[in-house]
């Protein structure tokens, strides 16, 4: 009789604690406060998630026209001047808006509103349009460069760049100059040494020839900067696209 009347009870809070779910989710199973953006629904649950399966994206886009993200406000409103970033949520490969959001703060220091942004969401044909989501750098070596920057740069980490041009050659007192001086075309995959008056096809071909040397088409194979005698320390044959172009 004790043992029955102790189930019962149990099953009695079981069934007080499931209604209290449903009446106020927002209470009792909630991971936190939502964002600031969304107080108006910070006691409506269902606004955004299914019941028993979470937030769905089309609860999302409900409120959120695709088109207007980024540029004006679930109510039409356009956004003011000074908040508007550059809107790439058109560009998405798919509406999935979980994969970066989560509208619940919860504990400051174990979660984030915002998921770290994968590049790989975005459509392929847009991915290495960088400019049109991050403003560019303004140091005196990037001021120098307009091609793309994966050249450098992975998708994955903007530090540090991919490439290390200490690996290929010093850019040493002597060869202090503007990238354009061997790179030509804003290609930073290839490179010349006849971008400057000392180094020209016809000098460097006698210099060469007169040493019996017969392949100098990739300079820094022997040449990794001014100082010493030519070794064979630089990058090599092994990296094709740096391969020096002879201009006749």
């Amino acid at each position: 009789m004790k043992r029955s009347w102790l189930m019962g009870l149990i099953a009695a809070n079981l069934l007080v604690l499931a209604a209290l779910v449903f009446i106020y989710p927002h209470l009792m199973v909630s991971p936190g406060a939502v964002v600031a953006a969304h107080s108006e629904v910070a006691t409506d649950c269902f606004a955004c998630h299914a019941p028993l399966r979470g937030a769905a994206s089309e609860r999302c886009t409900a409120c959120h026209a695709l088109p207007d993200i980024g540029i004006r406000t679930s109510k039409g409103a356009n956004l003011p001047k000074k908040s508007v970033k550059t809107s790439f949520h058109q560009d998405l490969t798919e509406q999935n808006c979980m994969a970066c959001h989560s509208d619940h703060a919860g504990p400051k220091l174990t979660q984030r509103s915002r998921k770290p942004f994968s590049h790989a969401l975005l459509k392929v044909a847009v991915r290495e349009q960088c400019q049109n989501c991050h403003i560019l750098p303004t140091d005196k070596l990037h001021r120098q460069v307009s091609g793309n920057c994966t050249q450098c740069h992975s998708q994955n980490a903007w530090k540090p760049a991919t490439f290390e041009h200490e690996k290929y050659f010093l850019l040493d007192k002597d060869h202090s100059t503007e990238c354009v001086t061997c790179h030509v075309n804003n290609d930073y995959r290839k490179y010349t040494c006849y971008g400057c008056h000392e180094h020209t096809p016809a000098k460097i071909r006698a210099e060469h020839q007169e040493e019996g040397i017969r392949d100098f088409d990739n300079c820094v194979e022997c040449h990794r900067s001014a100082k010493g005698e030519p070794q064979k320390k630089g990058a090599g044959k092994s990296d094709g696209k740096r391969q020096n172009k002879e201009h006749d």
